[in-house]
């Protein structure tokens, strides 16, 4: 089975091709800051972002009917558990509308459906920075009326976590840890 992933950051778009766990390719796309500005919104940057996939992928020997599924870094849809979605139109509205934010990872599920959907190939997201499992404790804020959200990169917290766990011959969710993620922009969250 050929999967491709699309992982759209503020400053790159990295895309992988496997065959189940073994990468087959890979390459990070590093975006010119000044054509990024030509656009108004990030969602502006959707053609901009697809044409260079394909290129990619053209340049390295795949076409879209090589692939049986395609896997998007998630983006700020509605807060929802940990896991993996199909891609519908839901969620596709959800990201162009920004429900929850405006951020370069909200490109990832409608670039992995306008991919997927020609070639009838299925598209999910997993683990998007709005994955809410926080306890009902770590919502208080301190303030009447104010409660904190979830927003964090679970998608790298979560596979950092597990590769440490089984370094550590533990499971994930029996250990405590600290994980730190530090992105093109360096944003910082430990959990």
């Amino acid at each position: 089975m050929k999967i491709l992933i699309i992982n759209p950051g503020s400053t790159s778009t990295k895309i992988s091709v496997f065959d189940e766990t073994k990468e087959l390719f890979g390459k990070s796309v590093v975006h010119d800051s000044g054509i990024l500005k030509q656009y108004t919104r990030t969602i502006d940057q959707l053609e901009y972002r697809k044409d260079l996939i394909l290129a990619a992928l053209k340049e390295a020997g795949f076409e879209m009917a090589d692939f049986d599924a395609i896997g998007s870094r998630g983006g700020l849809v509605r807060h929802i558990p940990s896991g993996t979605y199909r891609i519908n139109e839901q969620v596709i509205e959800d990201l162009k509308n920004c429900v929850n934010g405006e951020h370069a990872s909200n490109l990832g599920p409608v670039l992995a459906k306008e991919l997927g959907d020609p070639a009838g190939i299925p598209a999910y997201f997993t683990d998007p920075v709005v994955v809410d499992e926080m306890q009902e404790v770590a919502r208080y804020s301190g303030f009447c009326g104010m409660e904190r959200e979830s927003f964090f990169h679970a998608l790298n917290h979560k596979s950092v976590g597990r590769k440490a766990a089984a370094r550590l011959g533990r499971s994930y969710e029996e250990l405590n840890l600290i994980i730190i993620h530090l992105g093109g922009r360096c944003v910082c969250r430990c959990t």
